[in-house]
């Protein structure tokens, strides 16, 4: 039966069909350590035990109707509060637009800016740029990148591709690496659009940035920058994409936020009227509620950052011994979010069973049967199969789960020829 062009072309999702496998397998009764999902374990994890107050008190109080199609005014001005305090950013609650969580602002901000064979630029590996690009027809500039440069775009790596282009798209800290911008780095960047905006006339987009800065409140150490707070002239071509989801262990709960130039929220707002992309209102009503207590929304913060901080260190660790007893491994110290990019240098070896090793997808395959270890591998963020890079997630597991897992990694490893 035949369906649109647009359908018929969709790229299924390799992230499922690896968390099929590891589903499959544990509804037989193996034991996997799922590193796959850029989720959490609700168990380990639990949401602010306020915040779940303030959510059934809403529900309570049959707060049970449409919200407004930008989001509660009590929410949008806690939001600008924090935008404020946090990073000293100045938006006010009419420049902020609340939806379901950040994936309907990032395809809002791909239709609201993007025209049939505009160019879209982002680098490789980056987080779902491939389908938004395919999903408004655009035309996709991959931008590959090194793990010199902490697989993040330098302006050099960029600037051949900025002519006509009018997206350029960021995430910091990165998923899928949990690596991070430096200040030198998204200078020059910055400094960069501004140099191309001034090219452009009139009559002719801007050249704008999409920051994804989801992660901003997840850091180890180093500090998270923003495009706008190191050049204010920036705030004209700049949309954030934001919100709960990871600071809050709440991706599920779904309240996202998005912030900008007027006109691109205005136009944004518009397009999800039509979609219905907006935070159940229950959930915003006590997402306000319990942003009003900054102390409190720091205190869970830090906790959970520091749980997932080190959770990462132990497996960074582990790698790093691997590596350390002769294993062809490697990985990058984690600097934010829940990742830690792992280097597993076994493309082309052969199985026991005499079959090969031919591109990473079956190295993960193998590792899920032999090791019941499950990554990612890059391929599912843009680059190609045939890298030996993967993203581990540490949101699923445990500290004791992490450390029992590598005996069988290094043995399946080991086991290659």
């Amino acid at each position: 039966m035949k369906v649109s062009k647009l359908a018929a072309n969709l790229i299924g999702s390799e992230i499922v069909k690896i968390g099929n496998e590891v589903n499959d397998l544990k509804a037989k009764g193996a034991e996997i350590a799922n590193l796959t999902i850029g989720d959490l374990n609700s168990n380990l994890y639990p949401i602010p035990a306020q915040l779940k107050e303030e959510i059934q008190k809403a529900y309570q109080n049959n707060l049970t109707n449409y919200p407004p199609a930008n989001g509660l005014l009590s929410l949008r001005k806690e939001v600008s509060k924090d935008l404020k305090r946090r990073w000293n950013l100045d938006y006010d609650a009419n420049d902020i637009l609340i939806t379901a969580g950040s994936r309907p602002l990032i395809y809002a901000v791909y239709k609201v800016i993007v025209d049939e064979g505009d160019k879209v630029i982002y680098p490789t590996p980056s987080w779902n740029n491939n389908h938004y690009s395919y999903l408004t027809s655009a035309e996709s500039i991959e931008v590959k990148t090194t793990p010199e440069n902490n697989f993040l775009p330098t302006a050099a790596e960029l600037r051949p591709h900025l002519d006509g282009a009018v997206l350029l798209a960021l995430c910091s800290p990165l998923n899928p690496t949990g690596t991070m911008f430096t200040e030198s780095q998204l200078k020059e960047i910055c400094e960069m659009v501004l140099e191309e905006n001034k090219k452009r006339g009139a009559d002719e987009k801007p050249l704008y940035l999409m920051y994804d800065q989801i992660y901003s409140n997840l850091t180890f150490g180093a500090k998270h920058v923003d495009p706008v707070s190191l050049f204010p002239e920036m705030r004209d071509y700049t949309i954030y994409i934001d919100g709960i989801s990871k600071c809050l262990a709440a991706t599920g709960v779904r309240v996202g936020w998005g912030f900008g130039p007027a006109h691109i929220i205005d136009k944004m707002k518009a397009l999800l009227t039509h979609v219905g992309a907006w935070a159940p209102k229950p959930e915003q009503e006590a997402t306000a509620k319990f942003y009003e207590n900054t102390e409190r929304v720091d205190e869970f913060v830090e906790e959970f950052k520091g749980k997932l901080e080190a959770s990462l260190k132990v497996l960074h660790s582990g790698i790093q011994d691997l590596k350390n007893k002769g294993l062809q491994v490697n990985s990058i110290e984690p600097m934010g979010a829940m990742y830690l990019t792992i280097k597993l240098d076994y493309i082309g070896k052969t199985k026991p069973d005499g079959s090969l090793i031919e591109n990473s997808s079956d190295l993960v395959f193998y590792l899920i049967s032999d090791a019941g270890v499950a990554l990612v591998p890059f391929s599912a963020f843009g680059e190609a199969k045939s890298e030996p890079w993967f993203r581990a997630s540490v949101g699923g597991l445990d500290i004791s789960e992490i450390e029992a897992m590598m005996p069988k990694l290094e043995k399946a490893l080991n086991n290659l020829k």
